[in-house]
């Protein structure tokens, strides 16, 4: 069998609701939110162990973006999750309630695609993003990530991964942003994927950054060049498993 079509057999088996819920996942959460931020905040926090990362979604109240600055600060009284303390938080979802008032996403990220491919999209929401708070501390930069002056090095896995969810239209994902072609999404590369992407020789480049996101896309769009990240889940849930250990035997 081709890796193409073990890939393909794979995006079957796995891209199903029964396969999102076979495991933890942030995207358990952002499918019972109807907000573009709040799905944003689940994809943003989803670092580290997929349990503790769904525990800790399930403790937020999403609706605080829409609420005022005082009863964000009020209301997130104790809250923080590894890298964000309390304040950083917050300020979080201070920064979300005044992007909110301002700005839409996915305009943001047509705005970015006019440049050139997606990561401008990221760029863009970003740059908008660390100019409504002065607040800043490495909690807060790491959750937002950083932007970049000419070309993107880091591999934004987890604005990858959100755009993912709201861009493409089938299985698992959403399909809330109508205006973006799921042709231009980018694979959301961790340091997992990577590795599995090297093992099944999708990839050769052995630095885990944004050149590699875009080796392994650009791999991907030979195998479906309409729909290239659909394979983004699967070989989450195939580095996830020991399954990988039998596909390169």
């Amino acid at each position: 069998m081709s890796l193409k079509s073990l890939l393909n057999a794979h995006v079957l088996d796995k891209n199903t609701i029964n396969g999102l819920f076979s495991y933890a996942d942030p995207l358990q959460i952002a499918r019972e939110i109807d907000d573009d931020l709040a799905r944003m905040v689940c994809a943003l926090f989803a670092y580290g162990n997929a349990r503790q990362i769904v525990k800790f979604l399930k403790t937020l109240d999403f609706s605080l973006i829409n609420s005022s600055e005082e009863n964000i600060i009020k209301s997130l009284k104790g809250y923080k999750y590894r890298f964000q303390n309390e304040t950083d938080i917050k300020n979080i979802f201070i920064t979300l309630r005044r992007f909110k008032l301002e700005y839409s996403i996915e305009e943001l990220i047509l705005k970015g695609l006019e440049k050139g491919g997606i990561e401008h999209g990221i760029n863009e929401i970003i740059s908008k993003i660390l100019s409504l708070n002065n607040y800043m501390s490495s909690g807060y930069e790491f959750f937002f990530g950083r932007g970049f002056d000419e070309f993107a090095t880091s591999p934004y896995k987890r604005y990858n991964m959100y755009f993912r969810w709201m861009v493409r239209d089938t299985d698992i994902d959403l399909g809330v942003f109508k205006k973006i072609d799921k042709s231009r999404l980018l694979m959301p590369l961790d340091v997992h994927t990577h590795r599995v992407s090297l093992k099944l020789g999708l990839i050769k480049r052995k630095s885990y950054d944004f050149k590699a996101v875009m080796e392994l896309t650009n791999k991907l769009r030979s195998f479906d060049p309409l729909d290239p990240i659909k394979y983004d889940f699967a070989l989450y849930r195939i580095g996830q498993s020991k399954e990988l250990e039998f596909m390169t035997r």
